[in-house]
């Protein structure tokens, strides 16, 4: 299963925010759209990623306040990125071996959506579920054996 898979169920709801943009604006995105994440674009480009995990460093650092933070401030300037083609079982060891939650999309520098990890686990448990359904229906047809004896030519 490729990254472009998840994409195709997930759909392509881009929520994007630039380094500019005050962090107090970019949590109050965050709540209304009900999202985790938002990639922080400059110039068409991706030059990082927010999560609640930056702005959760941000409050304790500042003492509780978000006040005129810039998202530049806050964000991680070098985000974990994989392209459609990338397979699900390198992006899950990405995203483990990081610690990371949200993966931006990037093809040929151009933002595609964004992956995460419940994204990747949701895709694994519904593979498996095919997998069970089809393991389940070819037991289930499996022709019956003759009793013994019978199929069996009796030799002297």
């Amino acid at each position: 299963m490729k990254v472009s898979d998840i994409l195709r169920v997930k759909g392509n709801a881009l929520y994007t925010v630039t380094p500019e943009d005050t962090l107090a604006d970019a949590v109050k995105l965050m709540d209304e759209k009900d999202i985790g994440s938002l990639v922080v674009m400059s110039n068409g480009l991706v030059v990082g990623m927010l999560t609640f995990r930056e702005v959760i460093k941000t409050l304790v650092k500042n003492g509780g306040q978000l006040g005129g933070t810039t998202v530049y401030r806050a964000m991680d300037p070098g985000p974990l990125t994989c392209t459609m083609a990338t397979e699900m079982d390198e992006v899950r060891r990405m995203m483990l071996d990081r610690h990371a939650r949200y993966m931006p999309v990037i093809e040929n520098r151009m933002l595609m959506g964004v992956i995460s990890f419940y994204d990747v686990a949701k895709a694994v448990v519904d593979a498996q579920n095919f997998e069970n359904k089809m393991l389940k229906a070819y037991i289930r047809d499996w022709p019956e054996e003759e009793p013994e004896g019978k199929s069996e030519p009796n030799f002297p």
